[in-house]
């Protein structure tokens, strides 16, 4: 990413990840790849400074983030506290989504994401 050069380990993790991804990604990756959603543009396994993100929406500086249940452990969330404050502050707006959340109202999760670009940068 511009201004965030990628560790070439991560990009080649990345790439690794786009080829292993679980259901719910995929799932939500059915609904917003090749534009489908309201014309807007991500990538999937995407490296910004020291991180690998689920999916990126550039134009808009969205990133969706879909949360299986290891992040629910104390350690994990703090860590996922520590990388969103850290995106945040590059001027990243960050979604979190459970993977219950993907698979059992996937609409509702990408009316949200609409939602939040909708309302512009400072959003979410």
């Amino acid at each position: 990413m511009p201004g965030h050069p990628a560790d070439p380990r991560l990009r080649g993790f990345a790439r690794s990840m786009r080829k292993k991804m679980t259901e719910p990604e995929f799932r939500l990756w059915s609904e917003i790849r090749d534009q489908k959603l309201e014309g807007l543009k991500f990538r999937r396994q995407v490296p910004i400074g020291p991180f690998i993100v689920d999916f990126f929406c550039p134009a808009h500086r969205v990133i969706v983030e879909i949360d299986g249940g290891q992040h629910f452990e104390d350690e994990t969330i703090a860590a996922d506290l520590r990388r969103t404050a850290w995106l945040q502050t590059q001027g990243y707006r960050v979604l979190r989504f459970t993977n219950v959340d993907v698979v059992s109202n996937l609409e509702g999760v990408c009316r949200v994401i609409v939602e939040t670009v909708a309302l512009g940068p400072g959003s979410a």
